[in-house]
């Protein structure tokens, strides 16, 4: 999945109309830790614990899921919610 894919798959899950989107002005969900710890507002408490679950695999070797990149995060993200594209 491309970062804009990833980004624009973020921002119409967070409520963003596809349409009306201002690629610009998209945050940058893999670089920017606040923008996902916003976007992760939108999930529920089951799926807030799918993405810790995911996370956890994802940063195998790491003490602490908090040191998950902003990135990781943006995938755990979109694997959470079945959004989640392999590239090809």
């Amino acid at each position: 999945m491309t970062p804009e894919a990833q980004r624009i798959a973020i921002a119409e899950a967070c409520g963003e109309d596809s349409d009306s989107i201002v690629r610009e002005l998209i945050p940058d969900y893999l670089t920017d830790l606040n923008a996902m710890h916003e976007a992760e507002k939108v999930l529920n408490e089951k799926q807030d614990h799918i993405m810790n679950d995911t996370l956890w695999d994802m940063c195998e070797g790491r003490k602490y899921l908090w040191h998950a990149t902003a990135a990781q995060r943006a995938e755990a993200f979109l694997r959470t919610i079945g959004k989640w594209e392999e590239s090809k």
